[in-house]
């Protein structure tokens, strides 16, 4: 894994997919501001490959997470395959076009089941993200994915055994929809 240090950090004044803005509201009669990040809703994706009996995770660089990190952090993250929504296509097509993408996986879209959609980073950007589910196997395969030219994804098989494990352990940095996606498949697939 090459190493990452960051370089730099500046005020962004116009962003590419973000934009930081100051909010003005009233609440219970009182005028408040509250600075905040207008962002893309999401789809995110729990992959099951049902010959590996492995959930198939996306490793790749967050940067964000070394910007306040408090310790010795390399800045790569464990997370369901996933992407924003800024196509004029329903959230199940985003989700076929993100598993393809990234993970190489051409799945048809009837075998992709919506679970439940939720709101992430609420105290700075509230976007909605929805997530599905879909199972896998070999025959589906049909290109190394990786992700888009800017993204450089690797492909994790976490077995389903240790999958209890891997929540609860801290050396992986992991998102709060991933671990609800491994609640919701014991729940209601194991």
């Amino acid at each position: 894994m090459p190493s990452v240090r960051i370089d730099s950090v500046e005020p962004l004044v116009e962003g590419k997919f973000i934009t930081p803005v100051r909010v003005h509201y009233t609440q219970s009669g009182r005028k408040k501001t509250w600075e905040a990040i207008k962002s893309h809703d999401s789809v995110a994706v729990l992959l099951y490959h049902v010959e590996k009996e492995a959930f198939v995770l996306v490793k790749q660089l967050r940067i964000t997470t070394m910007l306040n990190a408090q310790e010795e952090n390399d800045g790569y993250t464990y997370e369901l395959c996933a992407g924003i929504v800024d196509k004029e296509l329903t959230l199940a097509q985003i989700a076929k076009e993100e598993i393809l993408e990234e993970c190489g996986y051409d799945v048809p879209l009837q075998k992709i089941r919506r679970i439940t959609s939720y709101y992430t980073g609420v105290g700075f950007s509230g976007a909605k993200q929805t997530m599905f589910y879909a199972e896998i196997d070999d025959s589906l395969k049909v290109s190394e994915g990786g992700g888009i030219e800017e993204e450089e994804i690797e492909l994790f098989f976490l077995p389903v055994t240790k999958a209890k494990e891997f929540m609860y352990d801290e050396s992986y940095k992991k998102t709060p929809g991933l671990i609800a996606a491994f609640y919701w498949f014991f729940d209601t697939i194991s």
